[in-house]
């Protein structure tokens, strides 16, 4: 299987994901959209995408100029019921290609937060991999509505939708389950300067907010990435 990986930010990481498509035997295709490469003009070279986070916004088309394309380019993975990941701003782009408005500033999550499973989601077969409430990896200022033909999967009372399904496989995570702990440690180190701005506790907590958190949390990441990649 191949899959093409869309970076729209630096040192965003695959943690889990990665793990999952490494143990999959996928060939992986990145993309640094961000940086100015290109994306593909289809999807006939690939069997599934993952769209990553970023610190911009899902409207960002000014700085982020590669968004519209993206957006064409996911509903057509969607639309040919190809396997499709967003994760965070990936999936404020998979809402805002499917017609959803996106909700800038408006849920301010960090650090691990709990998130449940909706009814819909006990016999989905990626959000069926975690338990009916967990705690997982938050970074986000935005949310956005449900697009109209999605499935909710998944919520909390900062971010009513957590995780959706639009058709067979093309799934929207706000949350970030690919970030186990060596990835949130590298995050750090790499955006210390922006967490000291805006969580300026976040450094001392960690240790003990790891040590309460993120066993669960790992397990529970690498059953979702696992899950999806049984997808493509």
């Amino acid at each position: 299987m191949r899959v093409l990986i869309v970076q729209n930010y630096k040192k965003t990481g695959l943690g889990q994901i990665g793990a999952a498509l490494e143990e999959a035997g996928a060939e992986i295709d990145i993309r640094n959209a961000h940086l100015g490469e290109a994306l593909p003009s289809g999807t006939s070279d690939h069997d599934a995408i993952v769209v990553l986070g970023g610190g911009q916004n899902a409207l960002d088309d000014a700085n982020s100029p590669h968004f519209p394309e993206l957006l064409a380019l996911m509903r057509e993975f969607a639309d040919t019921g190809r396997a499709l990941l967003g994760v965070c701003l990936g999936s404020q782009l998979l809402a805002r290609a499917y017609g959803a408005d996106n909700l800038i500033g408006a849920a301010r999550e960090f650090g691990w937060c709990e998130v449940a499973l909706t009814g819909e989601a006990a016999d989905d077969p990626v959000l069926s991999a975690a338990p009916a409430r967990f705690s997982i990896f938050q970074w986000h200022d935005d949310t956005f509505t449900l697009p109209r033909t999605a499935t909710r999967l998944a919520g909390n009372m900062v971010a009513h939708n957590q995780a959706f399904r639009i058709g067979r496989a093309a799934y929207g995570m706000q949350f970030h389950f690919e970030a186990h702990r060596p990835l949130v440690r590298q995050w750090n180190a790499d955006f210390a300067d922006v967490i000291a701005s805006n969580q300026p506790a976040w450094l001392a907590r960690y240790p003990a907010e790891e040590a309460r958190h993120g066993e669960a949390a790992d397990a529970t990441g690498l059953a979702l990435a696992r899950a999806w990649v049984a997808t493509i």
